[in-house]
């Protein structure tokens, strides 16, 4: 039961994620790449990607491409047994002024052995760090749409639990 308490924590933090890597944020304004990358940890399993595309840069409004999150076009990948698969092109809105971004809704799949559990979230948002690109979590909730009955109905996910590093 402790696995499937895990998966659900790691589900519902990648959910907030869907995202920030150990590479150094750019400053704010305009930037080239188009690409955010992702980390998250829960419980000692660890999830990243990297060099996911976006259809513009931030400040602009723009959705981050799930084909290059997922396997095999991406390479998010999961530590502790557990797979996970975004199945949306999340939409992300920026207040510069505020120093906030907006997710339109976050719709995610984990599978650990047998037990496959998914979750969506609408409206997460996210504080700048400072003057980078770089966006941490406020706490959030995203609630079961499908999966095995030992998958709880909802989790919530901390503040600060996930990221998002737009380069």
């Amino acid at each position: 039961m402790r696995r499937i308490s895990e998966l659900s924590c790691v589900t519902a933090l990648i959910i907030a994620a869907t995202a920030g890597a150990s590479t150094a944020a750019t400053a704010l304004g305009p930037t080239a790449s188009q690409l955010v990358d992702g980390v998250i940890v829960v419980a000692g399993n660890t999830c990243t990607w990297t060099n996911a595309k976006t259809s513009a840069n931030p400040p602009s409004a723009l959705s981050i491409d799930r084909n290059t999150i997922n396997k095999p076009g991406g390479n998010l990948s999961c530590s502790g047994g557990i797979t996970a698969t975004l199945n949306n092109n999340p939409n992300v809105t920026f207040d510069d002024t505020a120093g906030t971004a907006a997710a339109d809704v976050i719709d995610i799949t984990g599978k650990q052995s047998f037990v496959s559990c998914r979750y969506k979230a609408t409206n997460v948002l996210w504080n700048r760090d400072g003057t980078t690109r770089k966006y941490v979590n406020r706490a959030f909730t995203a609630t079961k749409t499908s999966g095995s009955f030992l998958c709880p109905s909802s989790v919530t996910t901390a503040a600060g639990d996930a990221s998002l590093l737009f380069r």
